[in-house]
């Protein structure tokens, strides 16, 4: 018996030797970064910018892997299984909030199967329709849609896309069930919202700016507490009021559970210099977001914001009655 422990002890001790070296040396090879969605989407161009930036303070490629499916959550899946060394990791957005409560069954512990890395972006949503949509204004879209609610079509990116849940908020806001229209991926909805096929989506400004700024889709309003500068004619949703609509697409970088805190510290801190790099901010000023703060590309920051969001999420997503499973 006593032999038996003395070779457990020394396993143990071996391994938490391989986890210190490792963590000292990380990181030694290409790093992949998993994108829950579709490629082209919003959270893979936040992804794409991040990850060149990061890839330069590491002095080691960061390559983007999409695996998109179910809302995000095979993606997430695959992160949380894979090996805690710090080279697959997780960006996502919102969706790992609310796919807590969305998904009844879900093949992971969304609090506990992450190390958190920090926060990156949070971005702004906009209210559109297609040009040809009568209402000039958010108040006239509301009165519309409640006089019309068996048959203008809303249409999202699939349950549990960023689109899903601001249109999901919407509705709750103007108390009008409406008829949705799921899609699979961002594309394809403004594909048809652009083709006149359905009338109006509410998505981030990542997809939706340079629709708005050439005219192709009507602008009813940004969901921000103030104006974007790369929208300034469009109101924000107090001030069309309609206050209730206040939704901003967070998006986090995580990394599987047992993560080294040596490694999850290194990629917040590398994670900070990408999200002061020029290239950046000027990039996401195009796409009418701003890089997270210091102070919030932290792992306190992104678990506090998580679990926040759970709670805010999941009496809206319970009160619609829409799951995933």
């Amino acid at each position: 018996m006593r032999k038996f422990v003395a070779a457990l002890a020394a396993a143990a001790a071996l391994t938490l030797y391989s986890f210190a070296a490792d963590a000292q040396s990380y990181p030694e090879r290409t790093i992949t970064v998993v994108v829950p969605f579709a490629a082209g989407g919003p959270t893979d161009t936040v992804t794409r910018l991040v990850a060149e930036a990061v890839s330069k303070d590491l002095g080691r490629q960061v390559i983007v892997e999409n695996v998109g499916g179910a809302g995000g959550t095979l993606g997430a899946g695959r992160v949380a299984n894979a090996d805690p060394d710090g080279y697959t990791q997780l960006l996502h957005h919102i969706g790992m909030a609310t796919s807590a409560t969305l998904y009844r069954k879900l093949a992971y512990d969304t609090l506990n199967a992450f190390e958190y890395v920090g926060l990156v972006t949070e971005v702004p949503m906009t209210i559109v329709g297609r040009k040809e949509l009568p209402p000039t204004d958010l108040k006239g879209l509301v009165d519309y849609a409640k006089v019309n609610k068996d048959s203008i079509t809303v249409a999202n990116a699939g349950i549990g896309a960023a689109s899903h849940l601001c249109g999901m908020l919407f509705m709750s806001a103007i108390g009008t069930p409406l008829v949705t229209v799921p899609y699979k991926g961002t594309g394809p909805a403004m594909t048809d919202l652009l083709g006149g096929q359905v009338d109006i989506m509410c998505d981030q400004t990542t997809n939706t700016t340079k629709q708005i700024q050439g005219g192709t889709i009507k602008a009813y309003a940004v969901t921000s507490p103030e104006r974007l500068d790369v929208l300034k004619d469009v109101p924000t949703t107090i001030e069309a009021g309609l206050p209730a609509v206040q939704v901003g697409i967070w998006h986090g970088l995580y990394a599987p559970k047992g993560t080294p805190a040596e490694i999850t510290d290194r990629l917040s801190k590398s994670l900070q210099v990408a999200l002061k790099d020029p290239n950046v901010i000027a990039r996401f000023a195009e796409l009418g977001t701003r890089p997270s703060s210091e102070a919030d590309a932290t792992p306190a920051a992104l678990k506090a914001k998580l679990e926040s969001e759970i709670a805010r999420w999941k009496p809206i997503i319970e009160a619609a009655g829409q799951y995933a499973d």
